[in-house]
């Protein structure tokens, strides 16, 4: 069985182009996911590897689809192999049942995951920029007065955390570090 493996990062972005290479090729099944390729435990990959069985076929449009860290891909490339499943990759022309096909593979595992880590780099550069101008990086900073006033809500006991976080216009995260930074003060 041909299983294609269609992945982009955030629910904004379309599969469109990598479902008409893959289209193109053919296959019997197709997984697609939207979420990022830093992690490695996704939901879609999970679903390949349980579909997957001897002498199938896993096609990707690009090995980056699989993920941006090489140990990953290389991880989930030795799944593939233990377990006798065939790789595709069509952007690259990689098929790892050759010994070149392999060694190709591993190749573009590191580009791809510089090719990430520039993309990092840049992005706290700019940030960086950004701070030097005086551009708050980050959450919005939370007034002392929001703060009390959502603590104030919380020990009336009258309002419930959403109520509050409404109300005020305080995130979730923000009261419940209020509330414990009170409990575990010496």
């Amino acid at each position: 069985m041909k299983i294609a493996y269609a992945r982009v990062s955030t629910e904004e972005q379309n599969l469109d182009r990598q479902l008409k290479v893959l289209d193109e090729f053919g296959y019997d099944k197709l997984i697609t996911e939207k979420f990022t390729g830093t992690k490695g435990d996704r939901e879609g990959i999970i679903r390949l590897k349980d579909m997957a069985r001897e002498d199938d076929i896993i096609i990707v449009e690009s090995i980056s689809r699989l993920g941006r860290r090489t140990t990953d891909i290389l991880n989930l490339m030795e799944y593939f192999k233990l377990n006798g499943i065939k790789f595709i990759s069509l952007k690259e022309k990689l098929d790892t049942t050759s010994a070149a096909g392999t060694a190709m593979m591993q190749i573009f595992c590191v580009m791809a995951e510089l090719e990430r880590n520039l993309i990092a780099e840049r992005i706290k550069e700019g940030q960086a920029a950004s701070k030097k101008r005086g551009k708050h990086i980050g959450r919005p900073k939370v007034s002392p007065e929001k703060v009390r006033q959502a603590l104030t809500l919380y020990d009336s006991g009258e309002w419930s955390i959403k109520e509050i976080t409404e109300e005020v216009g305080i995130s979730q995260g923000k009261l419940y570090k209020e509330i414990n930074k009170r409990k575990y003060k010496v």
